[in-house]
């Protein structure tokens, strides 16, 4: 007989609406509510508006929806960062934006989409990933700073992470993608869950 849960534990914890969400790259069609998505879990359209660029520009790297019934959930995108040093320019990603309705969160969407992501980006022969966020909550998927904290970047703190597939510089200045530069200084990239 397979495993039944309680009633007891069917009460504590309401059935997560996200079990038949499905993981997969974004399509054309997505892109309206891709945008939809970030400019509610963003403050402003910053993010949107930094995602639109991305994929204008050709700079996104990897984009993954998390649909649920036909709606897009939850979204994450990784666009192409170059290490500059010595020699030629090293390319790895940036993970940026990360977000979730409101109404998805707390039921492991975001935490899929990353590890998703990280699978695919791996078999792409990526070895380099950095993203700006919650220590506490980007170290679950192995995001350090100890691995970040020797570049050079405009977003240099304990909140810049990195974590590598492979091998990938330590240090060198983190060039990202032009779209970019339209973030203010006073939007910092966030991500949410």
């Amino acid at each position: 007989m397979p495993w039944q849960p309680s009633d007891r534990l069917l009460a504590a914890k309401p059935e997560i609406p996200t079990g038949n969400a499905v993981m997969r790259l974004e399509d054309a069609d997505d892109i309206s509510q891709i945008r939809d998505l970030l400019e509610v879990s963003f403050p402003g359209f910053g993010e949107a508006d930094l995602v639109d660029n991305l994929r204008r520009d050709g700079d996104l790297v990897l984009s993954l929806v998390a649909e649920d019934d036909g709606i897009v959930i939850g979204h994450t995108a990784f666009s192409r960062l170059w290490v500059e040093g010595e020699g030629a320019p090293f390319p790895a990603v940036a993970l940026a934006p990360l977000a979730v309705y409101p109404e998805y969160q707390q039921h492991g969407v975001a935490t899929r989409l990353v590890r998703e992501a990280h699978a695919c980006l791996a078999a792409r022969g990526e070895t380099l990933s950095v993203v700006v966020g919650e220590p506490a909550y980007y170290g679950r998927f192995g995001y350090s700073n100890k691995r970040a904290a020797r570049f050079i970047s405009e977003y240099q703190s304990p909140y810049l992470m990195a974590l590598s597939f492979g091998a990938a510089p330590w240090e060198g200045r983190l060039a990202y993608a032009p779209a970019f530069a339209a973030l203010s200084a006073n939007d910092p990239i966030q991500d949410h869950d």
